[in-house]
Order: C-alpha cells, then sequence, then structure tokens
C-alpha cells in the first residue's frame, strides 16, 4: 500500500505541474479528490487493511491528500499571475477595444424628459399595474355598459376572470385614464400628477399603430382651473421637449370620460407640415385627446363635480418619440432591432 500511496503521489504532482490552466487543473483535482478519486479509493481501503498498519497507511493518505491540496492551490495562483502577465510584444501605444455600450431607449428617454418637464411644473409622478379591472377601466369612466371597447375585439380579457362585472374582470389596461380615479382616491385635493405606462389594445399593427403601447397622461383638478390655461400648459411641454415652438390646434372630440372633450393635434415634423404618411399627408398629427373631466367621472373618484374642475391630457407617447426623431413609422421602436436602437446611443 505504501508503493501505491508512493506512485500516486509521483503521478498526482506531475498531472498538477502539467495543468495548463484552471480548467485542467480542476479535472486533475476532481479525478485524485473527487467521490470516485484515486486517493479517495484508497481511503475507502482503509477499514479493510490489517489493524498493525492501518494506522500508518491512513497519516500517509491525509498527508498526501493536504500536499495535493497545497499543490494544486499553488499551481492555480501561479496560472493566474501568468495570465496576467504583459506579452513583451505587446505594444501598449495601441488603441484599445472599447466595450459595447447600451442606452436609454428612446420611448423612456422621452419618459424621463417629460417627467423633468411636469416635475417642474409641480407635477407628482404616479403608477399603476398593467392590469386593471372593467370598473377601473370603463365603469368609473362613464363608459356605457354596451360600449364597443368593452369587447374582446378590443381589449384584451384574462383567460380566467373575463367573466362577471366591476372589480372582478381583469384585462391589461386599454389606456391609463382609469389611474386618475385610483389616485384621486387615495390622495387629497388639488390634484396635480401624470402617469406613464404601457397599454395595451387588440388591433392590427401599422405605421401608427401598435397592440402593445405607451402613453403618458396628466391630470389637474382643482377648484378652479380655467381651460385655456390647459392649452397655454400644452405648448408650454411641447416647447419644451422639442426646444422651439410647436404649432398646436384643438378640435372638438368625444370621450366619455371628458366634457367637453377634443383631440388635441401637433404638427407633423416628419414633413415640417408639407404632408406626409404618418400624418396621412394633412401636415397634423394627433397626439392627444384632452378636456375637463367628466362629471361622473369626479363623482366616481369621490368629488362634487359642482366644486372641482380640471384638464385632463392623454399624450401619445410613440407618436411623440416618432416627432422628435423624424421616424415614420412607429413598429421600428418595439422591434428590438439593435440597428434601428444603437442610432440613439
Amino acid at each position: 500500500m505504501k508503493e501505491k500511496l508512493n506512485a500516486l503521489r509521483l503521478e498526482v504532482e506531475g498531472m498538477i505541474a502539467a495543468a495548463k490552466n484552471e480548467v485542467d487543473l480542476q479535472k486533475v483535482k476532481t479525478s485524485i479528490l473527487g467521490k470516485q478519486g484515486s486517493l479517495t479509493d484508497v481511503l475507502k481501503e482503509l477499514p479493510r487493511l490489517d489493524a498493525s498498519i492501518r494506522s500508518e497507511i491512513g497519516r500517509e493518505a491525509n498527508r498526501l491528500k493536504n500536499r495535493f491540496s497545497e499543490l494544486i492551490e499553488s499551481r492555480r495562483e501561479e496560472i493566474k499571475l501568468k495570465a496576467s502577465e504583459i506579452p513583451p510584444d505587446f505594444d501598449c501605444t495601441v488603441p484599445g477595444i472599447a466595450p459595447p455600450s447600451g442606452s436609454l431607449h428612446p420611448i423612456t428617454q422621452m419618459c424621463y424628459d417629460l417627467n423633468d418637464t411636469f416635475r417642474s411644473l409641480g407635477f407628482e409622478v404616479f403608477q399603476e399595474p398593467d392590469i386593471t379591472s372593467e370598473l377601473y377601466g370603463f365603469d368609473n369612466l362613464n363608459f356605457p355598459p354596451d360600449h364597443p371597447a368593452r369587447e374582446s375585439m378590443d381589449t384584451y380579457w384574462l383567460e380566467g376572470h373575463d367573466s362577471g362585472s366591476g372589480g372582478d374582470r381583469l384585462c391589461l389596461r386599454p389606456h391609463l385614464t382609469g389611474a386618475s380615479v385610483r389616485y384621486i382616491q387615495t390622495h387629497k385635493p388639488p390634484y396635480r400628477f401624470v402617469y406613464p405606462g404601457r397599454v395595451y389594445r387588440n388591433e392590427t399593427t401599422d405605421a401608427r399603430h401598435e397592440r402593445a403601447f405607451f402613453q403618458y397622461e396628466a391630470l389637474i383638478v382643482q377648484q378652479d382651473f380655467t381651460f385655456s390655461a390647459g392649452k397655454v400648459m400644452i405648448k408650454s411641454i411641447l416647447s419644451k421637449v422639442f426646444g422651439r415652438d410647436v404649432p398646436v390646434r384643438m378640435r372638438a372630440g368625444f370621450f366619455p370620460f371628458v366634457e367637453p372633450g377634443f383631440e388635441i393635434d401637433m404638427g407633423c415634423l416628419v414633413c415640417g407640415g408639407k404632408g406626409c404618411s404618418v400624418c396621412k399627408h394633412v401636415g397634423w398629427i394627433e397626439i392627444m385627446p384632452g378636456g375637463t373631466p367628466h362629471p361622473n367621472v369626479l363623482r366616481a373618484a369621490g368629488l362634487d363635480p359642482d366644486e372641482f374642475t380640471g384638464f385632463y391630457v392623454n399624450i401619445g407617447l410613440d407618436r411623440l418619440v416618432m416627432m422628435r426623431y423624424g421616424v415614420d413609422d412607429v413598429r421600428l421602436f418595439h422591434s428590438a432591432d439593435l440597428r434601428f436602437l444603437s442610432q440613439f446611443c
């Protein structure tokens, strides 16, 4: 047995010295000290040896085990030091290779810019979950019971939670507007807040529409707020985001949650108002609905519509980014194509 241990020592010392990297060294360690290793097999034979030599062989085997462990760690340090050595032919004057760097997605950057703009005007930024209920998505917003937006052809209802009504019926939020009621119910007046996020619509995608896209809503509710101040706020925000004056127009529009309601357009910055596929060749592009919160919405939030009024806008964040960079297809922002996204680094 002593001769076997001595032969094993010579063999293992050679294997450790020959290891060129940490992977080879780990293989040596496993083959010697692992559960099926050669030295482990020797230790397993000890109970079967004669009692007169068992203690001596056991001590020698344990000494070898400690020696092998020390040699392996010593060789590991040698390999690490060698790997960090500078080759004699290394030219330190050659420029290095810059590591790949990332950046914020252009929609995320636009969202942050809007957050900064609204915070400077005294607004709070609010968030809510992507999953909402029929109560907050439709009932509290004055949508009639038979409104087509409640149907599955427009809204993604969650399987297993698509029956019943009100708070029991769940969906991916089709818009952010329900967050306004949720916020008002949990805060004290006056209210001045924004709520950005992704929304989901069951519709066909094209250059101007996506199934999952980003909105950015803002709401002011207080006892005295003039409608003209709302338009000034819109122009101020757009001018700050784009760094120049942006033409804005407001057209009468109907939305269940505002009264009166407006479609708010900005001059198309892709074509400079001359007409293109993005603006359907009219020179204007719809970026947000807006208006005064409907009395029924204020009641659902627990406010007296005779006492409170305000102004609401829902910014189409994706379209705003299209205007900033002159991109004519919204699908590019959601494509995860690094060739496209790297242009915004």
